[in-house]
């Protein structure tokens, strides 16, 4: 069975406790789509929802240790969505591109992308166009997608139908490749032809897995090419 490793994220609940949890969608998700989940926990000994992103500390060597244990057990790393970027996911981000370990990143993750090898930035939507939508159960704005891009390879189509659950979109970056831009013009898809796979995207597949045919085949096929690393 495929093992995909996810890193978890970090909230509060309602009595203001912190926790680190596993988005259901993701997890169930996957795991009909064949997979085996291993949760990537965190690594630093800190109160990862509230610790501003800048007041982290760089890993320790005992910390990048723990999260090589975790891709030394996985055959592909999903990036899921989130609030917050840590030395924790930007590590964990640059060991699966110099590792090669098959990666899709999904909104947050997507954006972590698309600042590797830079600090982090995105900057906040300012359009007509709804990108956050408030029902999980419908596709709320166009992506157009570059012909010579992989994702148009796993779709076979230049324009779908997407959901949207973000309010910040991201700029270039000279280490990807753009291929899928919303009908506004911001990125919604990047990705890397020099390893073996990397593709960001900035909607939710997982959410919309179980009624829209593109969602089904970009996860079924993230999955297979996981896969076919151990063959």
């Amino acid at each position: 069975m495929v093992k995909i490793g996810i890193p978890m994220r970090y909230n509060h609940l309602e009595d203001g406790r912190c926790i680190v949890y596993l988005a259901e969608r993701v997890r169930r998700t996957l795991q009909k789509a064949g997979a085996f989940v291993i949760p990537i926990v965190p690594v630093q000994d800190v109160d990862y929802c509230d610790t501003k992103w800048n007041e982290f500390a760089e890993l320790t060597k005992e910390e990048k240790d723990s999260i090589e244990l975790y891709l030394d057990m996985v055959d592909g790393v999903l990036l899921p969505g989130g609030h917050k970027v840590t030395p924790f996911d930007k590590y964990l981000l640059e060991r699966c591109v110099e590792r090669d370990i098959p990666t899709l990143g999904i909104c947050l993750g997507m954006q972590l992308m698309s600042c590797y090898g830079e600090n982090f930035q995105v900057y906040r939507n300012d359009t007509e166009i709804e990108h956050f939508q408030e029902d999980d159960n419908q596709l709320t704005h166009k992506v157009m997608i570059q012909k010579d891009s992989l994702l148009y390879q796993i779709l076979a189509k230049d324009e779908i139908l997407v959901n949207s659950f973000h309010r910040f979109h991201v700029s270039e970056n000279p280490n990807y490749k753009i291929a899928a831009y919303s009908e506004d013009g911001y990125i919604e898809g990047i990705e890397r032809n020099d390893l073996k796979f990397h593709l960001g995207i900035q909607w939710h597949p997982e959410i919309s897995y179980e009624f829209d045919e593109d969602s089904k085949k970009m996860i079924d096929y993230f999955i297979k090419r996981c896969g076919e690393e151990n063959d």
